[in-house]
């Protein structure tokens, strides 16, 4: 009787084993969908864009920028000098980018840059002047105009940088 239990109870443990293969086997047959999760990112392209170098051509042209003076006052040109000899001998033309300064050469390229709004502009020295002791730059009416920040006023701040080559 031991015999036979034993027998059944070995019988009972190798059909287990068997129908437990057998599923396993089945989930792994080719028929059937895997069950592993599909990777839902997206992959994207990545196109490298080559990025155009632009030369400063003002600086290329004029030379280097050497500041000058922060916080000078600059004012423009009276209208009444209009077709005038300045001091360099030049006739003053008010709708030109031209300016008078007590102390650079003729001929000096300057860039004249509002505090108040950040426009520049860029100017010759012409002539002499101003003669006012408050005042450190005088500039032709076109080129105050164009920095102004109220059209009105004919005083401004400004910063003052030199071209050097």
């Amino acid at each position: 009787m031991r015999k036979s239990i034993t027998v059944l109870f070995l019988f009972a443990i190798v059909a287990l084993v068997s129908s437990q293969s057998k599923i396993i086997d089945n989930q792994k047959s080719p028929t059937q969908k895997s069950s592993v999760a599909k990777d839902t990112v997206k992959k994207t392209k990545i196109t490298v864009v080559q990025q155009e170098i632009k030369i400063d051509t003002i600086k290329e042209k004029m030379g280097k920028l050497i500041p000058y003076k922060k916080g000078a006052h600059a004012s423009y040109y009276a209208d009444k000098f209009h077709g005038r000899r300045t001091a360099s001998g030049a006739l003053f033309d008010m709708n030109k980018y031209t300016a008078a300064h007590k102390k650079f050469a003729f001929g000096t390229k300057l860039r004249v840059t509002n505090e108040a709004n950040g426009e520049s502009v860029i100017v010759e020295v012409t002539d002499r002047g101003p003669f006012v002791k408050s005042r450190e730059i005088d500039l032709s009416k076109r080129a105050f105009m164009e920095i102004a920040r109220h059209k009105g006023v004919g005083v401004m701040t400004v910063t003052i940088e030199v071209f050097t080559k």
